[in-house]
């Protein structure tokens, strides 16, 4: 694999002197950086620039003042939050507190290789394995949609976050899009985004806050959107949180395959199990704590045994996305041997320097790389050795069920 070069930074620009704040009026909120700021110098596609600059309260506004149906009201007896456990309360409550921001801040991001390179891991995870099977879905939309080109599919976007890949159902041409995720304000953001998006563009979406790991999907998706089974799960950079019990492990898969028709997919990215396991046994006896990483990331093990099968905890640190948050390592084989029990098997398993290794000189994922800023016009990239190394601790799998 060849190294990486280094992104180019900025010189941050020295500050200036605060002027004095009026007696009766606070201090303006005025956070400082701790990292330089980097530049990405290639443009966003118009389609991602539209998007993204709809996302700094445009659409949010647009939202309240469009007229609604009402609402659907899931059952009153979910779980309470002083019966969840205090992991499942620090994750909630670490994306519940995570800020949206617009593209400007993205751009000034120490990560932001890191997430480009991981967005088209994603993008190559969803055409080569989504749009297959989305093309054969008996979900198709009737009158023709977006100009008679028609929509088709439906897919089940489970731990959606902020929604971050919108965009991506946008141009696989879903017709039918249920997100969900535990983080309630992440989900009002994504619904925000959603709105955001082009008209033209735009799927039949349904969003809620819903624990996917403890409360089966009745509890918070209308009855209604359950009707008809989905064609794609998605899971990106959240399965991992499942793997606290194994009574949560079984509740997601429940969740994944009930509403999922044979011969649907199941995709997802988790952090690589063998790779976190052998870097926390090269670490010295000696050493004072049970730590690897770098700049950008960290992994801190509590202890070097026991290490069992579900709730193998370490905390996680990523700059600018995840402030030591508890998470769970998920050991592939006994877990494929698991979903074989809910008829889900596996039919790819890459970690994420081998998908770049297959794809990187693709017809379709080659131009992509360019389009989505993982390089420049020369080739050049934004990541460098850390964001590098951060990148190639997770895999990306996909599975079916039959």
């Amino acid at each position: 694999m060849p190294r990486q070069p280094a992104p180019r930074v900025r010189s941050p620009t020295p500050p200036r002197p605060p002027s004095p704040p009026p007696k009766a009026k606070p201090l303006p909120y005025n956070p400082r950086r701790r990292t330089p700021a980097v530049s990405v110098l290639e443009p966003l596609t118009p389609d991602e620039l539209h998007f993204y600059r709809t996302q700094l309260g445009i659409g949010t506004r647009r939202l309240a003042k469009r007229k609604r149906s009402p609402s659907y009201e899931p059952p009153d007896n979910r779980q309470p939050p002083s019966k969840r456990s205090r992991d499942t309360g620090l994750v909630m409550d670490h994306y519940n507190a995570r800020p949206e921001v617009g593209i400007e801040q993205r751009r000034v991001s120490r990560i932001i290789g890191l997430r480009n390179f991981n967005n088209w891991i994603k993008s190559v995870l969803i055409t080569r394995f989504a749009h297959p099977t989305l093309a054969s879905s008996t979900v198709v939309d009737s009158g023709g949609g977006r100009g008679g080109r028609g929509l088709r599919g439906k897919v089940l976007d489970l731990g959606c976050g902020k929604g971050g890949d919108l965009i991506k159902w946008s141009k696989a041409r879903i017709k039918e899009y249920v997100a969900l995720d535990i983080a309630a304000i992440s989900v009002d953001q994504a619904r925000g985004r959603w709105d955001s998006l082009p008209r033209a563009t735009r799927f039949d979406a349904t969003f809620a806050a819903l624990d996917c790991y403890s409360e089966p999907l009745t509890r918070g998706v209308p009855p209604a959107k359950l009707v008809t089974p989905f064609d794609v799960v998605s899971m990106q950079f959240c399965m991992h949180y499942a793997f606290e019990s194994v009574s949560k492990v079984r509740c997601m898969l429940q969740n994944v395959t009930r509403w999922l028709r044979p011969g649907g997919v199941f995709l997802g990215t988790i952090p690589n199990a063998e790779q976190l396991l052998m870097r926390l046994d090269q670490i010295p006896a000696e050493a004072s704590e049970l730590s690897f990483g770098n700049v950008v990331y960290s992994i801190k093990f509590e202890s070097r045994e026991p290490r069992p099968l579900y709730g193998h905890r370490y905390s996680f640190f990523l700059q600018d996305a995840v402030e030591d948050v508890p998470e769970y390592i998920v050991r592939w084989e006994p877990f494929v041997q698991l979903a074989a029990e809910y008829g889900l098997h596996p039919v790819y398993r890459k970690e994420f320097h081998d998908v770049f290794e297959e794809f990187q000189e693709h017809n379709e994922f080659k131009p992509l790389l360019q389009k989505m800023n993982v390089v420049d016009a020369n080739g050049e990239t934004e990541m460098d050795e850390d964001q590098w190394e951060a990148a190639n601790i997770y895999v990306a799998f996909a599975m079916e069920k039959r």
